[in-house]
């Protein structure tokens, strides 16, 4: 039986300051790839990119061995990426942010416990004054102590954010997020709301929350946030932000009607989710088109690729599925690696290619070791 998981998301690079979110993954079951969605939460790293003390070298110039280490990280070579901040500790480059790529790697290999060593060492390394690198030290710490079991010590960290910053919105879904998973609904609750008085048209957030909710079962809870949403802001809210909410809240008519007002063809978030909304409806037909048109204007977006794939594969051309999840594949800095890999191993499998299924999960898994259901279908495979 073909266990898979076509999924969404990915967790991104590990590089830079760092807006924690945690991701509620969509994922279709099964042979028959029916609309049942198993959620998980993850905690993902939206990552942007700054210029924290690592310059790059003009050629000719020597490249310090941090900038070399934060470089095998983003390629996800986390061994090279140890030997070089051990080289540039005894060259005598900054400790902290030493420290914090030894922290980063080990979170990549998923070695959870040396991870919280070391970002533990970099917040300690720290000159005495707090500054913004502190906060982005904290953030990932907090995400490596979620990540080994420590949910009090995740929780702490992200009250130490909003001890020195009680404007942090990121903070409050956060530290929400965790109380979640500790079953305390009512401090989650509060947290959120924080965030929502904080920013109460960031609909972004809105949805984060409602799926963070909807994951531990308090769905009903989570669309009251969505309906506040429409509710309080119901004659400035744009038709994009109007279909989207309308698609999480299981409303497609209305998110089809908002979403048609605009230009899919061109519009990025207008053609994600329009095409979405038809998935739902079961027209995986007619949304291959949508993504497919947007794709003649714009060939830089991953994740409509991916929504392409998937509708293929729904209407069973396995060999179109591949051709879009390689597409996507093929753009650089495309955010979604892991998502986009693990996509076309299943796509493979349903080829009843299970030869270059298992060379390519092998492949995988050495890059993500951290993901239980690809270490179960490896074990399939090696039984076709």
């Amino acid at each position: 039986m073909i266990e898979n998981e076509i999924r969404h998301l990915d967790l991104g690079g590990l590089y830079g300051i760092i807006i924690m979110v945690f991701q509620v993954t969509p994922t279709p079951y099964g042979g028959s790839m029916d609309r049942r969605y198993s959620r998980k939460i993850q905690c993902a790293l939206a990552v942007v990119l700054t210029g924290v003390c690592l310059s790059a070298c003009g050629e000719g110039e020597q490249v310090s061995y941090l900038k070399q280490g934060m470089d095998a990280v983003e390629a996800l070579e986390y061994d090279e990426a140890l030997n070089c901040f051990a080289s540039a500790k005894e060259a005598g480059e900054d400790e902290q942010l030493v420290y914090r790529g030894m922290g980063l790697s080990y979170m990549g290999m998923t070695q959870y416990s040396d991870a919280v060593t070391y970002l533990e060492a970099a917040l300690h390394s720290g000159g005495g004054r707090v500054e913004d690198i502190d906060f982005d030290i904290n953030y990932y710490l907090a995400t490596a102590y979620y990540k080994n079991g420590q949910l009090q010590d995740a929780s702490n960290a992200y009250s130490a954010i909003l001890a020195l910053r009680p404007k942090e919105k990121d903070a409050f879904y956060l530290r929400g997020c965790v109380k979640l998973a500790q079953d305390d609904f009512e401090g989650a609750q509060a947290d959120f709301n924080e965030a929502v008085a904080l920013d109460g048209k960031n609909y972004d957030q809105m949805i984060r929350i409602y799926m963070a909710l909807e994951e531990y079962g308090y769905k009903d809870a989570g669309l009251i946030y969505l309906q506040n949403a429409l509710t309080e802001n119901e004659k400035s809210i744009s038709d994009y932000d109007m279909g989207r909410i309308c698609y999480y809240m299981g409303d497609y008519e209305n998110a089809r009607s908002h979403l048609s007002n605009l230009k899919t063809a061109t519009e990025y978030g207008a053609a994600l989710y329009l095409g979405r909304t038809y998935e739902a409806l079961g027209d995986y037909n007619y949304a291959s088109t949508i993504y497919a048109q947007y794709t003649e204007n714009d060939q830089t977006k991953a994740e409509i690729y991916n929504q392409l794939g998937l509708c293929k594969m729904q209407m069973g051309e396995y060999d179109a599925a591949l051709a879009a999840f390689q597409a996507a594949m093929n753009i650089e800095d495309n955010g979604m690696m892991q998502t986009l890999k693990f996509n076309e191993i299943v796509t493979y499998e349903y080829k009843h290619d299970y030869k270059t299924a298992a060379t390519l999960m092998s492949s995988y898994l050495r890059s993500y070791p951290d993901d239980a259901t690809a270490k179960r279908e490896y074990e399939f495979l090696q039984t076709r």
